[in-house]
């Protein structure tokens, strides 16, 4: 293939003379993401069932671990991509054929960006819909959470969830200038709530107990079986009961190769570095708004890791601080690592409810984009096929999502993500090296060596994943923080390929520029 493309050969690089500060832009705009309450409100549970969540070992190590998670998204997911957005003043898209091809591209990682984006859609209107049904019901999130679909909570929260997406995805296809000026103020919002969780439960910290955490879900099940002997009628509650005795039975601190410590590591970098990798390879359309690579630097160090590092810590530290009081007042809510979900404790139901809302307000902008961003990305892999059937395909795979409680297993959707990302931004990396630090330019067809990195780095982070969660089965030996692990596979793949001879021919194009 000799030609390019029309949707890479119409690519217009954005001028030196458009673009802006980098605090105004591409921090900004990471900080609202890693601002997002889905983010940081299951950090302490790891996204997942464990006893002690992130904390058994802990404040320092998990604290330490969010350190290192937050180091790995700048340097391994965000930083490339960033600097070959500011280098060519070109979108993903188009960047993502020096790796992938031009006919690769259309699919890598312009369609998976596009599809994934009714991923994230599905998570924030669980999510939203579980707080607005927690604020309107008086009832701890906890009991919606795990409130089968069927059960009135649960219709409440799937409406809920429903309606959030139908109402963001009209929003976004009509009136998404306006959102965006909204976006940028709200923040503040999430901001705001974590301060005031932050001085709640920051004397607590030194009331640190690990036996508390280890027995919390064997408490946990006890107080639930009590709340049924006093509400023999209430569905929910023993629903509720019921997993909570399924929890104490199975839990066990999280471990790597037999150790807690290794564990820690692994399940909060796997955490945070899976939620960020989507992100972090849009870091291309970002960094094309910045004028050199000091901007990108600066904005990856404040809107990634000292945003990531303040939210994280806040999450743990308010988990620990108000641990010691669940043992009185609310021994039910021992096995609870959610933050919202111990808001009723912190704050006080009333000012629990307004935290939530403000929250629910934060998060309702970033519902808007996913929808425009999908369309735009389908509009170049399907040109003949309308971005409404698209997109409404897409939509509905949400509300599936959403309905089936699926969108609210956050280590899970992290896990695909990571796994899904993380050999694009690995593979992306080695070619930028390759080329002497910049951008190789388009390259014919199907370039083998990112698409065979891609696969494999894909099973590495994604295998066990699917076999826990769909056979119940697990592989005969751990992997050590898949999400990662995916992007060294993804990266050293190439490399190694590259190497060996399997990059296809480049294409010139004409309109290019590199700084």
């Amino acid at each position: 293939m000799s030609q390019l493309p029309d949707y890479v050969a119409s690519a217009k690089p954005n001028p030196k003379e458009n673009r802006a500060p980098w605090l105004t832009t591409t921090a900004a705009t990471y900080a609202g993401v890693m601002l997002w309450f889905a983010f940081w409100q299951d950090l302490p549970g790891g996204g997942g069932a464990f006893a002690g969540g992130t904390l058994i070992q802990g404040l320092a190590l998990a604290i330490g671990s969010l350190v290192l998670a937050a180091l790995l998204c700048h340097f391994c997911c965000y930083l490339v991509p960033g600097l070959l957005g500011m280098k060519t003043g070109l979108g993903l898209s188009v960047v993502g054929t020096s790796t992938y091809g031009v006919s690769g591209g259309y699919f890598m990682p312009g369609f998976l960006m596009g599809a994934l984006q009714f991923g994230w859609l599905s998570v924030n209107a669980y999510f939203s819909g579980l707080l607005l049904t927690s604020i309107f019901t008086g009832q701890e999130v906890p009991i919606v959470r795990d409130a089968g679909w069927l059960t009135s909570l649960g219709m409440m929260r799937s409406g809920l969830g429903v309606l959030w997406i139908v109402v963001a995805t009209f929003v976004g296809m009509k009136g998404v200038k306006y959102v965006g000026m909204v976006a940028s103020f709200t923040p503040i919002l999430p901001i705001a709530v974590l301060l005031f969780v932050l001085v709640s439960t920051i004397g607590g910290m030194n009331k640190y107990n690990k036996e508390v955490l280890l027995t919390g879900p064997e408490k946990a099940k006890i107080a639930w079986e009590e709340k049924v002997k006093a509400n023999p009628e209430n569905i929910v509650i023993q629903e509720t009961a019921k997993q909570a005795a399924g929890f104490a039975e199975n839990a066990k601190p999280a471990t790597l190769y037999g150790s807690e410590t290794l564990g820690i590591i692994s399940l909060i970098c796997a955490y945070v570095f899976g939620f960020f990798a989507t992100a972090g390879a849009a870091g291309v359309d970002f960094g094309s708004n910045n004028k050199d690579a000091k901007s990108v630097q600066m904005a990856g160090w404040v809107g990634i890791v000292l945003t990531t590092i303040l939210t994280g810590t806040i999450a743990l530290i308010a988990v620990v601080g108000v641990q010691w009081k669940l043992v009185e007042t609310n021994p039910e809510l021992l096995a609870t690592y959610n933050v919202p979900s111990l808001f009723g404790v912190i704050l006080g139901s009333g000012v629990a409810k307004v935290c939530m809302l403000l929250l629910c307000l934060a998060a309702f902008p970033s519902a808007c984009f996913p929808t425009l961003v999908a369309a735009n990305a389908f509009r170049t892999t399907f040109p003949k096929i309308n971005p409404l059937v698209t997109c409404g395909i897409g939509v509905l795979a949400a509300i599936f999502l959403v309905i089936s409680s699926a969108a609210g297993q956050a280590g899970a959707v992290f896990g695909v993500v990571g796994a899904s990302f993380g050999p694009i931004c690995g593979a992306m990396a080695a070619d930028y090296i390759l080329s002497g630090y910049k951008w190789a330019g388009p390259r014919a067809g199907f370039n083998p060596a990112g698409w065979i990195s891609w696969f494999v780095g894909f099973l590495v982070g994604g295998t066990q994943l699917a076999l826990s969660n769909f056979f119940g089965m697990s592989l005969p030996f751990e992997v050590p923080c898949p999400p990662v692990a995916a992007f060294v596979v993804g990266f050293v793949l190439y490399l190694i390929l590259a190497k060996a001879g399997l990059e296809s021919k480049k294409l010139d194009m004409p309109q290019r520029i590199d700084v």
